[in-house]
């Protein structure tokens, strides 16, 4: 889909297993707006460190919150399409494709609405296969459909990347310490305690996974690319947008949604709780925007200044608050803005608002 995905070549299969009933079936235009009001209310999210959002550009000189709002409603019909493309089929390599020629369409269609900045490259990519993954949950009637169907939602898969071994990524741990860990029990993070709340995780697993499915094909029709993000993946050895879709979105799972969750359970404002959430995704994301504008020292002081912005308090408090500053301002003079966190950030929302619609409209509810 976008460009840092479109050199994505994984080796390996996924493996089925089974699969948990749809939800009630939403319309592709509503996925798609769904998709388009998690970027705006990201963007619109403040303060957020060093990055855009009401107050100003944060660490960038070519965005601005204008243009982050025109850049998610001209992908409104890109994610239409990737959710009509996908609807009523199975992850494929065939679709895979599909999927690859309308994200990179929608990347054009961002260019044109920014004057040439890159806005949300990476949220295409990971927002257009989340659409894809719901898209196809939600048309299925029955497991024994997707099972004959070739192998969609899965309990276990694996996507196999010599280059991505855990020896090999600069950080690996659990969720909240220097990295991430994935795999067939990313789920535990979001154990429920109700039938329903039960219910809206299990959804949440299974389109993730769905999603990463899609990303474990090839994109035959990707021309080679050399992105900021891939060149950062090789110096670096990090996983980045590819190697977090084809692991099931493990910073959703296992990070954005507990955050938001416990955030909320606390009696901490909106706006406090997402910003939280941000901090908690960046205490723990190899973020390659970090990466590639201030190296090794950027993400390190990332994760450092989120870790303790959290320890803090949050945004919420003074302390926190206080905290919060001190890392925008350290990353500010690095020129380096977290913009793989904001992505996932934005992703946790989407999925939150498909909860939210599952419940009837009401906040959903990720018990720990």
């Amino acid at each position: 889909m976008a460009a840092m995905a479109d050199t994505m070549a994984p080796r390996g299969t996924c493996a089925s297993a089974s699969v948990a009933a749809a939800p009630a079936e939403l319309p592709d235009a509503q996925l798609a707006r769904l998709a388009v009001d998690a970027l705006i209310d990201e963007a619109h999210l403040t303060p957020k460190p060093a990055l855009v959002d009401r107050r100003g550009s944060g660490a960038h000189r070519d965005l601005d919150l204008a243009k982050m709002t025109r850049s998610a409603l001209a992908l409104e019909p890109t994610f239409v399409a990737l959710a009509r493309a996908s609807r009523n089929r199975v992850p494929s390599a065939t679709l895979r494709a599909e999927l690859g020629q309308i994200g990179r369409t929608g990347e054009i269609a961002m260019m044109q609405a920014t004057g040439g900045s890159n806005a949300h490259r990476g949220a295409i990519w990971i927002l257009g296969l989340l659409v894809a993954g719901a898209a196809i949950y939600e048309s299925t009637s029955s497991a024994s459909n997707l099972i004959k169907g070739g192998g969609t939602a899965v309990n276990e898969f694996s996507c196999g990347d010599d280059d991505m071994t855990s020896a090999n990524v600069v950080s690996r741990g659990a969720p909240g310490s220097a990295g991430t860990r994935t795999g067939p029990a990313a789920h535990r993070a979001v154990a429920t305690v109700s039938r329903n709340s039960a219910s809206l995780a299990e959804s949440a697993l299974r389109i993730c996974k769905l999603a990463a499915q899609i990303a474990c094909f090839p994109d035959r029709f990707a021309a080679p690319t050399d992105s900021h993000g891939e060149r950062v993946r090789r110096k670096y050895r990090v996983g980045g947008a590819r190697l977090e879709a084809q692991e099931g979105f493990p910073h959703v799972i296992d990070v954005g949604l507990p955050a938001l969750a416990t955030a909320r359970a606390n009696g901490i404002a909106e706006d406090a709780a997402r910003v939280d959430t941000l901090l908690a995704i960046m205490a723990s994301l190899d973020d390659t925007c970090l990466l590639h504008r201030a190296g090794l020292p950027g993400l390190h002081a990332g994760k450092e200044g989120a870790r303790h912005a959290l320890a803090c308090g949050g945004s919420s408090t003074a302390e926190g608050r206080m905290a919060l500053a001190a890392l925008e301002s350290k990353l500010t003079s690095l020129n380096a803005s977290p913009g793989g966190a904001a992505d996932m950030l934005a992703a946790t929302l989407f999925i939150d608002k498909l909860a939210s619609h599952d419940a009837g409209g009401s906040a959903a509810s990720w018990n720990i």
